[in-house]
């Protein structure tokens, strides 16, 4: 174990309250967000932490050591960002926790007020939220800078004088915030999931089918992908599967009236488990997302979990994706607007099964080496070890 267990107490103004104990807090996300719960709060609870995370559920349970504390789903994203954090704040308080670790920036206001009653505060910046601003089309374009500046000087400002620590996804994000105070914790897979998931169906007996995992909207590249399934000669037998959720939903009966759907095999959410065990039955991993500057710079979990399932992988050919992808042989890199060049990409891989498999092996061989939870929940450990350990 990494981290030894604290028992030692420390007063503050909400009460005495012990050291290891950690509340995460999330107003936005799903109660088992692979990043959250999966690997942050289950990596902690492993490693004695006494660990509870409040967030959208429909009750009060523990599952892997972890506490779930439940707060009400809001559809409606104004009482979202009201309603939902103040319960979100009252419920923190409640537990009384040392270190309290929050994941949307919507909840800034209440790390800063966690701060001022004494408690320790991580902010988790998943994602560079104020270039997505800068690419929500249906926000006015001037409405969007101002929103966006707002966001950017509120994270600047709170960092630098409330937060004790700042937990990013990718280097890109990190570098916005305090070196002193900021760690990167990739969101790599866990081996020991793919492990107990993934069967070994060997290469050449998987159907000649494409898969896509996450969130499905146009920024992901879902019309180019149902275009380029559309022109794969049909004697190669391929299908697009997609797994996931189609954001808004007319965007779904947008794809449903398109020519290449018929070659689309929609399964829609699913656990996290059932989709590692699909990835045994296709033969390559997709994500052409759009050169956004939300994209650009981001180092998705699909990629990665895809790799380590041993597909080779078409991808976007955006400069940090192309540096991996080169380093490893792992897959082909393409234009994401270009679906004649995505549909020669996916024939070229069903035509060389030989060459297709090596490129999945070698995929696999980086993650086994490089690209892990293992080694990022070593580097979260000790980023709280030296949390908890500042007032010793």
């Amino acid at each position: 174990m990494l981290i030894t267990r604290l028992t030692s107490g420390i007063n503050t103004p909400m009460g005495k309250i012990n050291k290891h104990k950690i509340i995460h807090l999330s107003s936005v996300h799903k109660p088992f967000d692979i990043r959250i719960f999966h690997k942050e709060c289950r990596s902690l609870a492993e490693n004695n932490f006494n660990v509870s995370l409040i967030i959208q559920h429909d009750k009060d349970e523990v599952i892997d050591k972890v506490r779930i504390i439940p707060i009400t789903k809001e559809l409606n994203r104004f009482y979202r960002i009201f309603r939902t954090t103040w319960q979100v704040y009252v419920k923190a308080r409640a537990e009384n926790g040392y270190v309290y670790h929050f994941h949307d920036p919507e909840l800034i206001p209440i790390g800063i007020c966690l701060k001022i009653n004494g408690k320790k505060v991580i902010y988790d910046v998943h994602e560079n939220v104020p270039d997505q601003i800068l690419d929500k089309h249906w926000l006015p374009k001037g409405l969007r800078w101002l929103i966006s500046n707002g966001v950017k000087f509120l994270e600047w400002a709170s960092s630098r004088y409330f937060f004790d620590g700042i937990v990013t996804a990718t280097d890109f994000i990190g570098k916005r915030f305090p070196l002193k105070k900021t760690i990167v914790v990739k969101n790599f897979p866990k081996l020991s999931s793919q492990s107990e998931e993934l069967t070994s169906v060997p290469y050449k007996q998987r159907s000649p089918h494409v898969i896509y995992v996450g969130g499905i909207t146009e920024q992901r590249g879902i019309k180019e992908m149902i275009k380029a399934i559309e022109l794969v000669p049909k004697q190669r037998g391929a299908n697009l599967h997609l797994a996931g959720e189609f954001v808004p939903h007319n965007l779904f009966l947008e794809a449903q009236e398109m020519a290449g759907w018929d070659r689309v095999t929609f399964f829609g959410l699913m656990p996290h488990k059932k989709v590692l065990t699909m990835f045994q039955s296709v033969r390559i991993g997709i994500a052409i997302l759009h050169p956004t500057k939300q994209y650009i710079e981001s180092l998705p979990i699909k990629l990665f979990e895809y790799m380590s399932a041993g597909l080779p992988v078409i991808v976007s050919n955006f400069p940090l994706w192309k540096e991996i992808i080169e380093k490893h042989n792992c897959g082909i890199l393409v234009d994401p607007f270009d679906s004649k060049r995505v549909a020669q990409a996916i024939e070229w891989l069903l035509q060389n099964p030989d060459e297709a498999e090596e490129m999945g092996k070698r995929g696999q061989e980086a993650v086994r080496r490089f690209y892990n939870w293992e080694g990022e929940e070593k580097k979260l450990l000790q980023f709280y070890k030296k949390i908890v350990s500042c007032d010793s």
